[in-house]
């Protein structure tokens, strides 16, 4: 199958024209005349990630963050960037970002369905173009209220997680979720702004925490990593359904911190 027609479903799924304009998606590397047969999904496009792209053959690495953010002057060894560049390269792999596209149609309805929210709405709108509104995160609320203790064993539970910080009382009642994965830190306010009892979320700080809790806001951080990684499940069961013919494998990652 050419690169161009697996190119064209994730299009489908998770247009580029919603990724934010900070943001790099799509083909980052590689030929669009290629031929894909293997496809190693993941998070992040380390050394460990593309050290098992080189060894499984993989023809395409789909990852949800870039490796390549801001603009850069020149492709050579001297840097950890460049060198993932230049290996992927030298073995003929396609490299695919789908990362805010993918935020906006993907990750936010899939998080609000694993942790079961009804009633949900875009949090945060970045798109809105004929009376369709999309954007980042979603808002919703869960059948009944819940203490913030249950709110937080219930994402511990959905995303298997160790442990999740929690910022707010654990047996205050709450019935409006927020819900941003990734890093919540721009949709506090927002999420204030709509009446959110609770923000699950990721990569929040000391300070942003006890000011959200001032202003009503409890916080459950759930990590970066923790609730993104849902990306490798969903991209692989999605391609798997709609493009039987490739051979398709989850990369073999782990949270890149660890607690002691």
């Amino acid at each position: 199958m050419k690169f161009e027609e697996v190119m064209k479903v994730l299009e489908d799924h998770s247009p580029l024209c919603f990724a934010e304009e900070w943001d790099n998606v799509g083909l980052l590397t590689g030929r669009r005349d290629k031929e894909v047969k293997t496809v190693l999904i993941a998070v992040d496009a380390t050394d460990a990630v593309i050290d098992e792209a080189v060894k499984q053959k993989a023809d395409l690495l789909l990852t949800h963050h870039p490796l390549i953010f801001r603009a850069i002057k020149r492709v050579n060894t001297d840097d950890f960037i460049g060198r993932r560049l230049v290996k992927l390269l030298q073995h003929d792999i396609n490299y695919v970002a789908m990362h805010t596209n993918f935020d906006v149609l993907g990750m936010a309805d899939a998080a609000a369905n694993r942790i079961g929210l009804t009633d949900t709405d875009v949090l945060d709108v970045t798109f809105e173009e004929d009376g369709r509104r999309e954007g980042i995160g979603r808002i919703g609320r869960f059948d009944a209220p819940r203490s913030l203790r249950m709110i937080a064993e219930c994402v511990k539970e959905a995303f298997a997680l160790p442990a999740v910080r929690v910022f707010g009382s654990p047996e205050e009642e709450v019935e409006t979720i927020a819900l941003c994965p990734g890093s919540g830190k721009s949709v506090i306010s927002v999420s204030i702004e709509k009446g959110a009892n609770v923000l699950i979320t990721g990569d929040i700080d000391h300070h942003e925490g006890i000011d959200a809790v001032a202003q009503g806001l409890n916080i459950i951080d759930a990590g970066h990593f923790g609730i993104e990684k849902i990306f490798v499940t969903y991209m692989e069961t999605f391609l798997k359904e709609h493009l039987p013919e490739l051979t398709v494998m989850s990369a073999t990652e782990t949270d890149p911190f660890i607690t002691i």
